[in-house]
């Protein structure tokens, strides 16, 4: 499961170490604001994968309360290779948050991966943060 992370965040990294590479100005009508990207493996040991109805769950109860202004969730393919050579494939949900620049933002992120690896059993949640333009 860990591998599974670090394999996304290695390409994360890479996209967001060139996007970072040359600071620009936003264009006319966007301004320059973090965004935060979360990946949360669905594989559970004793059930086989987080429900549809639990990450629902999940969202209503952990993720909405901390940001409440808005998000989006994307289902997205994770696979990493075991150190016994072999591919691990999951589900896992992407979910995307433009920051507000709140100070407490930081500590709201780390409660919500915190409770998703409390309550599915996970090693980790990654956590990709990037500077943005953004429009609403």
């Amino acid at each position: 499961m860990r591998a599974t992370f670090v394999s996304i965040l290695i390409g994360a990294a890479l996209t967001a170490g060139a996007a970072h590479a040359a600071p620009h100005a936003c264009p006319e009508g966007m301004k320059a604001a973090t965004t935060a990207q979360l990946f949360f493996g669905r594989n559970v040991s004793w059930t086989g994968q987080v429900s549809d109805s639990d990450w629902r769950t999940f969202l209503d109860e952990e993720v909405t309360p901390r940001f409440p202004d808005g998000l989006s969730v994307s289902d997205v393919y994770g696979q990493w290779r075991s150190p016994a050579g072999a591919f691990v494939r999951q589900s896992t949900k992407a979910l995307f948050i433009v920051l507000a620049g709140r100070p407490d933002e930081q500590q709201r992120l780390g409660l919500i991966r915190d409770a998703y690896k409390r309550r599915f059993h996970q090693q980790a949640v990654l956590l990709v943060e990037q500077t943005a333009c953004v429009s609403f």
